[in-house]
């Protein structure tokens, strides 16, 4: 269990919220309005009402007390800049700020953020990826070399052991789950076979996954 600031209280923030209370986190939560201040109560631990480009209103907050400070203001760059440099001057262990655009992460960055999360370009590339191949079920970018993909195992696969196929040999690939009637199976051996209807989640550099996998 983590303690964590979350700042800024939009769509965003608020089902930022909502998936930590699942997650079972400690949350504090932040915003001007107590409209959505209000809104969040059920999901949160705290919250408060207040201007976080206020030096005096975060340093109330105790930010040194928080394992994440978690910056999502949306509709307000000079806001969300200034709220996450003075939370990294006045001692964050980890800021992690909201960008809407390429510039603002840049800026972010160098201004105090730790990392930076950019929900439409991220969202934009799954979306391109996961709909223009029709075999793609699911995709994770690990970094801009490296992603995992779900998909269906290959008519031509089926059948065979995951020693037998060996891609891991031919291309750099590593299967490192089988899912079959949405149950995950990591616990794998190449003695394994797989069969037509299960899906692999497969993890490699995208150069070797694109080759692989035709996508």
């Amino acid at each position: 269990m983590k303690s964590i600031l979350l700042i800024g209280l939009g769509r965003f923030g608020k089902n930022i919220a909502i998936h930590l209370n699942n997650l079972g986190h400690q949350v504090m939560a932040v915003d001007h309005s107590e409209e959505r201040v209000e809104a969040v109560l059920p999901f949160v631990t705290n919250a408060q009402i207040g201007d976080s480009t206020n030096a005096a209103f975060l340093e109330s907050l105790g930010i040194r007390n928080y394992d994440v400070c978690i910056v999502t203001i949306g509709n307000n760059f000079q806001s969300s800049l200034e709220t996450t440099s003075l939370l990294k001057e006045l001692g964050a262990r980890l800021v992690v700020a909201r960008a809407a655009r390429d510039v603002q992460e840049k800026f972010l960055l160098r201004n105090g953020a730790d990392e930076v999360v950019y929900p439409e370009k991220q969202l934009a590339k799954w979306t391109a990826i996961r709909y223009s191949a029709d075999h793609i079920l699911d995709y994770i970018e690990l970094d801009s070399d490296h992603a995992m993909f779900e998909i269906p195992v290959p008519e031509n696969w089926a059948g065979r052991s995951i020693g037998q196929i060996d891609i891991r040999k031919k291309y750099n690939i590593n299967i490192i789950g089988v899912k079959k009637n949405g149950k995950l199976e990591l616990s794998l051996s190449p003695d394994i076979i797989l069969s037509s209807g299960e899906t692999m989640l497969v993890l490699g550099k995208n150069k070797d996954l694109q080759k692989c996998f035709h996508i």
